[in-house]
């Protein structure tokens, strides 16, 4: 397929980097208005423009990854050139219904919701489509299940996707810089800290996703009676370590929906 990916922010440029690296025979065009900061996708056989049209009659898919006020502004200018084409949205807050309404009946809305983790062929992509749509959203479900996985959502859940994916990302990321500055208090280098603990939780993902089971049988496996481990995770649940974690992602979905 033909990406024409506009807004070439984090987002934009992950999934860029990601099609490019790890899908086979998809060709992309990633548009912003400064394209300094992106000239070097063009060293994997990304097209980089300022034109937000270039090419764009010649794409298969047209994915925003912009800002929700951008949305309008953008439509107006590369509607009148388009037809027939898969128009695909990551911005928040933007239903399909009103993506559709403002789109019209001659091109298809999807919704998707990557994370920037898809330029390296990691991201947890949620996908959702009316069932009218289901043979265009599936497009997208196999476009970025070579960016990691790609399920199928009800859009309800979208927002809260967005928090647990997206979000999720930073939230992930803060504990393994908490790891690592506890491996540091304990004697490591801050360097052989974070490769541990990035490692470490790399490796407990695989675990997860490779049995499908629940966290807690997998937990049940590390800890012994009297041991190391139960006494730690007893002082980090003593100080709500899972209760504040679940606050701050259910904080971030009540900001999304205002």
């Amino acid at each position: 397929m033909k990406i024409h990916i506009i807004g070439g922010g984090n987002l934009g440029v992950s999934v860029a980097v990601g099609i490019a690296k790890f899908t086979q025979g998809n060709q992309v065009t990633v548009t912003r208005r400064n394209v300094a900061n992106i000239k070097h996708l063009e060293e994997l056989g990304i097209t980089v423009s300022s034109d937000n049209k270039h090419n764009i009659q010649e794409a298969d898919v047209v994915l925003l990854t912009i800002k929700p006020y951008q949305v309008d502004l953008v439509l107006a200018e590369i509607l009148p050139v388009l037809s027939n084409k898969i128009i695909a949205s990551a911005v928040s807050g933007l239903s399909i219904e009103s993506l559709q309404n403002k789109i019209g009946t001659n091109h298809h809305a999807i919704r998707v919701m990557p994370n920037i983790a898809a330029q390296f062929g990691e991201s947890a992509t949620c996908v959702s489509f009316q069932e009218d749509k289901e043979s265009y959203g599936q497009q997208l479900v196999t476009l970025f299940e070579g960016l990691g996985t790609a399920p199928v959502i009800d859009e309800k859940l979208m927002d809260a996707a967005t928090v647990l994916a997206a979000s999720g990302t930073a939230f992930a990321l803060r504990y393994m810089r908490a790891s690592m500055q506890a491996g540091i208090e304990i004697g490591f280098d801050w360097k052989t800290a974070l490769a541990i603990s990035a490692q470490t939780v790399k490796g407990a993902a695989e675990m997860l996703m490779e049995e499908q089971v629940h966290p807690e049988q997998l937990i049940d496996r590390v800890t012994t009676p009297q041991g190391c481990t139960i006494a730690g995770l007893s002082e980090m649940e003593s100080h709500g370590f899972s209760s504040s974690l679940i606050r701050g992602i259910k904080s971030a979905l009540k900001k999304i929906k205002g």
